[in-house]
């Protein structure tokens, strides 16, 4: 019995922590509100790159559930009466923070920070993640595209 509460709180986590992933951030991802937006165009040349880590999510909801469910369930299989209740508590608090830094390290992202100077002088800088372990490369001529908030380097 107390295999099959574990069991059933580790695939109650694995199934949570699949709804972890968070959007691509690459320069050539789209949403589906993003698809046929005007965009603005705007082209210059890579002066530098840097690589960055952009931190995952660390709201904690989806890995912080998980991770409190399967704890409790986990918790509640040791021991006994009061015993059992204590340890479910314990195992609750301790999957929660685990999940969540689970989540947080999940959903960390290799990223790149490119300089530009754009065609019209200025100079700039975004970060975005690197799609297929390609970086940009000094002196690459990329086109920048801007839309609301958001903004992507494509060549």
């Amino acid at each position: 019995m107390v295999k099959h509460k574990v069991l059933g709180a580790v695939v109650v986590a694995s199934v949570l922590l699949t709804g972890c992933a968070s959007p691509s951030l690459t320069g050539t991802t789209y949403s589906q509100k993003d698809a046929r937006q005007v965009q603005q165009v705007r082209y210059g040349t890579v002066t530098s790159v840097t690589p960055v880590v952009i931190e995952g999510r660390q709201d904690g909801i989806v890995g912080g559930g998980a991770g409190t469910i399967a704890g409790a369930l986990a918790g509640s299989s040791v021991g006994g009466g009061k015993g059992s209740s204590i340890a479910a508590v314990l195992g609750a608090v301790a999957g929660g923070v685990l999940g969540s830094k689970l989540e947080e390290s999940a959903t960390r992202k290799q990223g790149q920070e490119v300089t530009l100077r754009m065609a019209d002088g200025q100079e700039i800088s975004v970060v975005q993640e690197v799609e297929n372990q390609q970086f940009f490369r000094v002196g690459d001529q990329i086109r920048l595209l801007q839309r609301g908030g958001t903004t992507r380097i494509t060549y």
